[in-house]
């Protein structure tokens, strides 16, 4: 389970390597094993998690959310995610996939409204009637990953896993195939698609609003309505996330991580941090 929150889990993307190294199952999660978290974590696989019972309070990639069991959540490759409260009565099961399989997933799903629902919901309720095939599922993934005399073993994992979202997880989303998205609900969404692909190289408003075409007044003014941030605010925040994380969970020098960052120099990186933190680089991961 601990592997899962690596800050960099190198997994191969091969398909044929999925037993080995790249597809996991974990059952039996309990509170335990998020509560010695104290910073934000960041995914470098993308993961299913079944909450089976109990609830749970969490930012995921600086959106707070606020998830009851039985339900189904997704975190995607590079998105961070950082509980802040776990119910004792907590337990969920949970799915390390890499990008080949879960992107071969979604081409099975390529001429369906489900494919546009999974990618925009982080999670769901799951009804009775799914809650109930959970155990199921995830206990015959353990008995296909476990045969390793099956020469089928990936394709089995691919087809059964599809099976299950077609003939039991579709009904989670169910009552959110007629969601009309708003236009602004559209360019907020895909700014911030476009910030967790590029705030590592791009810090500045221009960049973002030249790709959606409109212009940084519209962009700030847009993002602000819909998520009570304005756009340089959510820019801001995944950049000092991201140094946290680097500061935490690597060995890197100050130096490196600046540029790791992109930014001109370490003392532009430090000023930078301090202004947000209230800390030195050195002075957080010290702390």
């Amino acid at each position: 389970m601990e592997a899962t929150f690596n800050y960099k889990l190198n997994l191969p993307e091969s398909l044929d390597e999925i037993l080995e190294q790249d597809f996991w199952v974990v059952d039996n999660v309990r509170p335990l094993m998020f509560r010695y978290l104290t910073e934000p974590v960041k995914f470098a696989a993308n993961t299913w998690i079944f909450v089976k019972k109990g609830s749970c309070n969490a930012e995921i990639s600086l959106i707070p959310y606020q998830v009851k069991g039985p339900a189904f959540v997704q975190i995607k490759s590079s998105q961070f995610m950082l509980p802040s409260s776990i119910s004792d009565d907590f337990e969920a099961a949970v799915i390390v996939m890499s990008k080949r399989f879960e992107e071969t997933l979604f081409l099975m799903m390529a001429d369906t409204s489900l494919q546009s629902l999974m990618a925009r919901k982080v999670w769901v309720t799951l009804p009775e009637e799914v809650a109930g095939k959970v155990n199921e599922f995830i206990s015959t993934l353990q008995q296909i990953i476990s045969d390793k005399e099956n020469p089928y073993g990936k394709k089995a994992l691919l087809y059964y896993s599809g099976s299950f979202i077609f003939r039991d997880l579709y009904r989670a989303f169910e009552p959110f195939k007629e969601e009309v998205q708003t236009t602004q609900g559209r360019i907020s969404a895909h700014f911030m698609a476009l910030v967790q692909e590029h705030y590592k190289k791009e810090r500045f408003l221009d960049f973002y609003a030249s790709k959606l075409d409109i212009t940084p007044k519209h962009l700030s003014r847009t993002v602000k309505e819909q998520t009570g941030y304005s756009a340089v605010d959510w820019i801001e925040r995944f950049v000092i996330l991201e140094a946290k994380v680097y500061l935490k969970s690597t060995n890197l020098n100050i130096q490196q991580i600046a540029d790791e960052m992109n930014f001109p120099s370490q003392s532009f990186f430090g000023k930078y941090f301090k202004k947000y933190t209230g800390m030195s680089p050195k002075e957080f991961r010290n702390s």
